[in-house]
């Protein structure tokens, strides 16, 4: 069987916010892109984290967020990360031994795109 590689199953462009972008928006971001992920970059469009909408499920379950709340305050910075010449079965892999639904994909510290689950089951029909 060919190797086949994540520039070929992820999906992009992707959906950005900075860490200063407010928890409210990040939310509406969610809903109105109907995505389960937001990839978090700085001004110069680096990667810095990753917000889910698990991260919104624990949030919830935990306190109310004030206000004034941002995405730097709940996203995620202990994130795995690809790159586009990563075998998809690797990312598939990965995906389970730690139980995460996405993986941001990166050139450097430029995010180019993001692997979800619902990739991966494209990625096998």
């Amino acid at each position: 069987m060919e190797e086949r590689y994540v520039d070929q199953f992820l999906s992009r462009p992707v959906e950005t916010v900075t860490p200063s972008t407010p928890l409210a928006e990040a939310a509406a971001a969610l809903i109105e892109h109907d995505i389960g992920a937001l990839v978090v970059v700085n001004e110069m469009n680096q990667f810095v984290g990753l917000l889910t909408a698990t991260d919104f499920v624990a949030l919830a379950k935990e306190e109310a967020p004030a206000a004034e709340a941002t995405v730097a305050e709940w996203m995620r910075t202990d994130v795995i990360t690809t790159t586009r010449q990563t075998p998809i079965s690797d990312v598939a892999d990965t995906m389970i031994e730690h139980l995460i639904h996405h993986v941001p994909v990166v050139d450097g510290e430029e995010v180019v795109g993001i692997i979800t689950t619902l990739d991966l089951t494209a990625s096998i029909s």
